[in-house]
């Protein structure tokens, strides 16, 4: 009893973290919101004793210890006047970003994303993709402008999310590509009309679909999907599903990315919208690697109504009513 005490203890100090990180006025509030997240996350993830969750483990504790040390280190140096307030207010802007950047995992600082994440469990992949964003995504929407720095990212962002996922068979690496180019997506709206939360929210109902299916089949590598018997409902939701995080018509995934698309049209972005559009559908076609051998087999066609699981049942009803969905918030 007294494990799962402290994984709901963990859990509920996370949730309570990163809403003192929101509601926080002043910038050290914000800091101490997310390192009170950084101390919390780490017993979640390590909570089974074994090499990969300690790896995982000490990947991010490192990483968030830096992104934490430059961003305090740039709130401390903002009271100093040695040089001229104008040149200050930049620099120490930069480096308050940088901060943020490298706790979020954006490109160029993503290294060690796919590599701790392809050492987590699913759940706790859940919550990392969704939830922990949710801090550093505020407080980099409180300073961010749209300067060269925060537009390398973002193109970095998702060009590198697209290229680096192409190649690969774990899935939780490339759900980690995945997820660093939706990350780009994510800045640009924050850049043009402050809807990043909205993007966030969509991606994070995509995402807990996708984990929770992954999680109920035991899935970790692309040629796994293949040897448990889904039924041919089950294949037509987990296809539903990455069609969706690609951001293909008319399903949910593809709203958000026209919402950025369009707010990019409004500011005049248009060889940035190209870029990201072009490497959006690179994307889509390691999505499409994931499901092509599951639709190419139809040895499953004559119990195509059966749920191997009952849990699958809500991830059918939410995920089939998502074209229905997106088609009305069309108009």
């Amino acid at each position: 009893m007294s494990f799962n005490f402290l994984k709901m203890m963990f859990l509920m100090m996370i949730l309570m973290s990163t809403m003192l990180t929101i509601s926080s006025s002043n910038w050290i509030g914000m800091w101490m919101g997310m390192e009170m997240n950084l101390m919390s996350f780490i017993p979640f993830i390590s909570k089974i004793k074994n090499t990969k969750s300690s790896k995982a483990t000490m990947i991010y504790f490192l990483v968030q210890s830096i992104g934490s040390v430059i961003l305090l280190f740039s709130i401390l140096v903002n009271s100093f006047i040695m040089i001229s307030p104008i040149m200050m207010e930049e620099i120490t802007n930069m480096s308050l970003m940088l901060g943020l950047l490298i706790k979020l995992g954006v490109a160029p600082f993503h290294m060690w994303m796919p590599e701790m994440m392809s050492n987590l469990s699913w759940m706790d992949l859940m919550v990392f993709m969704t939830w922990q964003k949710l801090a550093p995504m505020y407080t980099l929407s409180n300073l961010i402008n749209n300067n060269w720095m925060i537009m390398t990212s973002i193109l970095m962002s998702t060009i590198i999310g697209a290229i680096g996922g192409i190649n690969l068979t774990s899935l939780r690496k490339i759900m980690a590509f995945s997820s660093i180019n939706h990350l780009g997506w994510m800045l640009i709206m924050m850049v043009n009309n402050n809807m990043w939360y909205m993007y966030l929210m969509l991606y994070s109902i995509m995402i807990i679909m996708a984990c929770t299916f992954f999680n109920n089949y035991n899935s970790y590598f692309i040629n796994q999907l293949n040897n448990s018997s889904m039924s041919m409902m089950e294949k037509y939701i987990m296809a539903s599903i990455m069609l969706s995080i690609g951001g293909l018509p008319p399903f949910l995934g593809f709203l958000p990315k026209w919402m950025a698309i369009e707010s990019m049209i409004n500011s005049n972005m248009l060889i940035v919208m190209l870029i990201m559009i072009m490497m959006s559908l690179l994307t889509l076609f390691y999505y499409m690697r994931m499901i092509s051998s599951l639709m190419m087999m139809f040895n499953y066609t004559n119990k195509w109504l059966y749920l191997n699981k009952i849990k699958m049942n809500y991830i059918l009803l939410v995920n089939f009513s998502l074209p229905l969905f997106s088609v009305i918030s069309f108009f």
